[in-house]
């Protein structure tokens, strides 16, 4: 049994949803769908989670939303119309999104806007299903509660239950293709929460763990991963197979194939996962694996995120002032704020954060409260962050990787305000400013993978951000 989940790309539109039902009915071991919710059609467009979360918001102002509620029945109505399919349907899927859209009973402003952004998933199921069964399919849509998808109570970042698992792995025993809308579950309380956005992925994974799958398809619109972002890169080298480790590594660090969040089921289950494109299935894709054999390259992958700052802390001794660290973490707990990394030194300690997590209010109590509390002699925050990342099970067994990446950097005349390298050696991280990131991950890529064409797009990158 496979489990295949595709992307809003993959369901944008009918032309879009066609591909998708002939890549299922192309292998019968397919035969649990996860869907997303409509993406874009084109750049200009809007996905339909953002027309929903609009709506929700224009709705919770004012009390009614009508024209944005019926942006959002126009993108279903051009999909079901273009396959298709009944006008008694039409009317079935409209009532439905009618429903959800304007039940507030009993809800706070969370839950509904929850119960509204998950909307786009549902129908978008139950539209597959009922194209599939146009088509001759023994196909059945099936609600996220009925099937036992139990989360947590945190709107907006639901975590699965593990006693979800055991319920959910019943649907390997379903007749037919089961269709099942990703990125929501309910609570025991019976209240709908949906997981982080992106998280349809998640859904993916934790079904595939459920039903103990044979692979975990992933359908984007990309033929494989890639070691780099391609709009940086022309033709940049492809991924065939790379660990959970490493991929995952990755996706925190700015890659967009993944929420960062996904793979730990399939992983836990150790179920193997395989990105394929929607738009060219032949393609062999990308493996995503537990291990996997030791090759020539050093670096599986280089990627980069923004919208960091760093929390500089300078006091003398500190190595020796026993519970330092944790007295400075718990400042930052108590103000509602996950750090991200620590790197120290003996006198001094940089905590770097999101940089939306640090609102100007929370930045001034802080700075108050460590000067106060921990008796520092230097405070300073740093914003403008982005971090850089090369990610590869190589590195373990090589000697010279830092210093070949800090010599390519140094090249590029790049200033580095912070490097780190997790325990497991399988990446290491660099603080630049922001404007930098482009030129830092280019330069990156010229030396680990040779293509030559670092000077070509360093002058594309300088020019844009000037």
């Amino acid at each position: 049994m496979k489990v295949a989940k595709f992307g809003g790309t993959s369901l944008a539109n009918a032309k879009q949803i066609r591909k998708v039902c002939e890549i299922i009915r192309a292998d019968r071991n397919r035969r649990l769908i996860v869907v997303s919710a409509p993406g874009k059609r084109d750049k200009e467009d809007q996905k339909v989670t953002d027309l929903l979360i609009r709506y929700a918001e224009v709705f919770l102002q004012k009390g009614q939303a009508e024209a944005e509620k019926q942006d959002v029945f126009q993108r279903y109505r051009e999909i079901v119309r273009e396959l298709g399919l009944s006008r008694d349907f039409e009317a079935q899927i409209e009532a439905d999104l009618d429903r959800v859209l304007t039940n507030q009973a009993g809800l706070s402003s969370d839950l509904f806007i929850d119960a509204v952004k998950a909307a786009g998933e549902d129908n978008c199921a139950k539209v597959v299903a009922a194209y599939l069964r146009s088509l001759g399919e023994d196909a059945h849509y099936v609600n996220p509660r009925e099937a036992g998808m139990l989360v947590t109570g945190t709107p907006g970042n639901a975590h699965v239950l593990p006693e979800a698992y055991e319920r959910l792995a019943s649907l390997r025993d379903r007749e037919g293709i089961v269709v099942f809308p990703g990125f929501f579950g309910f609570t025991e309380a019976g209240d709908l929460i949906t997981f982080a956005r992106g998280g349809s992925d998640i859904t993916g994974s934790i079904l595939a763990a459920a039903v103990k799958a044979e692979v975990y398809e992933n359908f984007t619109d990309v033929d494989s991963v890639y070691v780099v972002n391609p709009n940086l890169v022309d033709n940049p080298k492809k991924i065939k197979e790379i660990t959970y480790r490493e991929m995952r590594e990755l996706a925190y660090s700015g890659f967009n194939v993944f929420h960062e969040e996904a793979l730990i089921p399939a992983y836990q289950a150790n179920i193997p996962v395989c990105i394929k494109n929607t738009n060219n299935p032949s393609a062999p894709g990308t493996m995503i694996v537990s291990e996997r054999a030791a090759t020539a390259s050093i670096v599986s992958g280089i990627a980069s995120d923004k919208g960091f700052c760093s929390l500089f802390v300078s006091k003398f001794l500190m190595h020796k002032e026993i519970g330092f660290g944790r007295k400075l973490l718990q400042i930052l707990e108590e103000e509602g704020i996950s750090y991200e990394h620590t790197p120290s030194g003996i006198d001094n300690i940089s905590v770097i954060l999101r940089e939306r997590d640090l609102t100007p209010d929370k930045e001034a109590r802080i700075a108050d409260r460590i000067r106060t509390e921990l008796q520092v002699d230097d405070l300073a925050v740093q914003h403008g962050l982005a971090l850089v990342m090369i990610v590869g099970e190589g590195m373990r067994q090589s000697v010279g990787t830092s210093a070949r990446a800090t010599a390519a950097l140094a090249k590029a005349r790049i200033n580095l305000e912070m490097i780190n390298q997790g325990s497991s050696e399988v990446s290491m991280m660099f603080g630049v400013k922001e404007e930098d990131a482009d030129r830092a991950v280019l330069a990156l890529y010229e030396e680990f993978f040779g293509e030559g064409t670092r000077a070509a797009k360093e002058d594309q990158v300088t020019s844009a951000s000037r």
